[in-house]
């Protein structure tokens, strides 16, 4: 109880800086909480979650509420599903859950101040933003709110707003964790992955979230394991290929994993430029599918920036979508012949720390954003702290692998940690 308890005075200090929640769940939680002590007490221990303080971004449906997706136009009745398998799980496993976080309006656009939604601000430095669309489950754990946080990521919006917050977020591979339940931004190239302040703690989340659904007929049933039994700390013999980047920063991060006993190269991504614009017109044009009736009837709901990025679906052709796919398997081969010679990617999250909210792209994911090459290959792909900026922003170095092999993944961001100390560094002097 005490964890939940001190979880709500900090959402009491921090939130109204921050715009972190959209709603919260104090009384459930008390709940929950006071359920897990009692649980603790009478010998049924559910796991590393029980009784641990979790945030859901609104694009998820949970039990206690109606889900907003951040938008007037979205149907609230929606969210009375109830918990969707990723949340059930996290539930069943003895979280408690405080509340819904803000995201851009369906996953995607910039931040609309007119629409009466709370505005998302960085922990390091609220005149900054957070990244998208995770915006305040990456917050939320920056700013010491919560231990972890469930996000969704089409186009890195979990590994981003994770970088520009100092903390850890997660993309599993394409199918790892079953995503109904979660409002689709583009089914095609969603996934739903965890944050917190650890590769470890990600790895006990990953551990509960993985396994396929029947409600979701992406979702893979492949084994997976205990993530967190296999981070060693040693990357003897691993072989990672580097993508060249030129920063300090990052070059240091990739000494200290040679020092953990990995093998370096350098590499290129084959067909990423392709890639790329696979995941820019491909999620437009699955956005713009499910979106289509309400565009038409409620332009002026949606926020600007929203609305202009589906919209944009409109111009992709039947033709062209077919093309993207062929473009996307023909992408995922020739990455599967570079993971042949290498079991681990290295590159950085984004170019550049957190641009400021004043000068915000209408996309809402800075072009620095180094991640969407990632949702159209599927690969689970990890960003951990690595540093900062000159001027005191966190940066991220992202952390790819081979389909289905996050424990490699994992191992490597744990290796990491273990090694430096950027993921326990807090900002909350920031905003005191």
């Amino acid at each position: 109880m005490a964890l939940a308890e001190s979880a709500f005075a900090a959402a009491d200090e921090h939130d109204a800086a921050l715009g972190i929640y959209l709603s919260r769940f104090d009384g459930p939680a008390r709940a929950a909480a006071e359920r897990a002590d009692a649980e603790l007490a009478a010998g049924l221990d559910r796991g590393p979650l029980h009784g641990i303080p979790l945030a859901v971004k609104d694009l998820l449906a949970t039990d206690e509420g109606e889900t907003t997706a951040q938008s007037q136009v979205f149907d609230r009745a929606w969210g009375q599903q109830g918990d969707g398998p990723a949340v059930a799980r996290l539930r069943a496993a003895g979280a408690v859950l405080t509340g819904k976080t803000t995201t851009m309006e369906f996953g995607i656009g910039a931040p609309d101040t007119t629409k009466g939604f709370p505005l998302p601000r960085n922990p390091w430095r609220p005149t900054h933003y957070t990244g998208g669309s995770s915006s305040g489950s990456a917050s939320a754990v920056a700013a010491g709110l919560v231990f972890g946080s469930l996000g969704t990521d089409t186009a890195g919006s979990v590994r981003y707003p994770a970088a520009l917050c100092g903390v850890t977020g997660l993309k599993p591979t394409y199918g790892r964790v079953p995503k109904n339940g979660c409002v689709p931004l583009a089914p095609g190239f969603d996934h739903v992955g965890p944050l917190a302040r650890s590769a470890e703690d990600c790895a006990i989340l990953l551990t509960v979230l993985a396994g396929a659904d029947p409600g979701d007929p992406s979702s893979v049933d492949r084994p997976f394991e205990d993530y967190r039994s296999g981070l060693t700390g040693s990357l003897a013999g691993v072989r990672i290929g580097v993508v060249a980047a030129p920063d300090p920063v990052f070059n240091q991060a990739v000494t200290i994993l040679r020092d953990a006993g990995a093998h370096t190269r350098p590499v290129e991504l084959p067909y990423y430029t392709e890639l790329k614009t696979v995941t820019k017109f491909g999620l437009a044009a699955e956005a713009f599918a499910w979106h289509r009736t309400n565009l038409q009837r409620r332009w002026s709901d949606y926020g600007a920036s929203t609305r202009m990025a589906i919209a944009k679906g409109a111009l992709v052709s039947a033709a062209d979508y077919v093309q993207l796919q062929r473009v996307r398997r023909a992408g995922q081969r020739k990455l599967a012949q570079l993971f042949t010679e290498v079991d681990l990617v290295l590159m950085p999250t984004a170019t550049s720390g957190a641009p400021e909210i004043a000068e915000l792209s209408t996309s809402g994911m800075a072009d620095t954003a180094l991640t969407s090459y990632w949702n159209a290959a599927g690969n689970p792909a990890l960003s951990v702290p690595m540093g900062f900026t000159d001027d005191g922003l966190p940066l991220g170095l992202q952390i790819a692998g081979r389909p289905f092999d996050e424990a490699a993944v994992l191992a490597a961001g744990q290796a990491y940690q273990q090694r430096t100390s950027w993921h326990r560094q807090t900002p909350m002097e920031s905003v005191r």
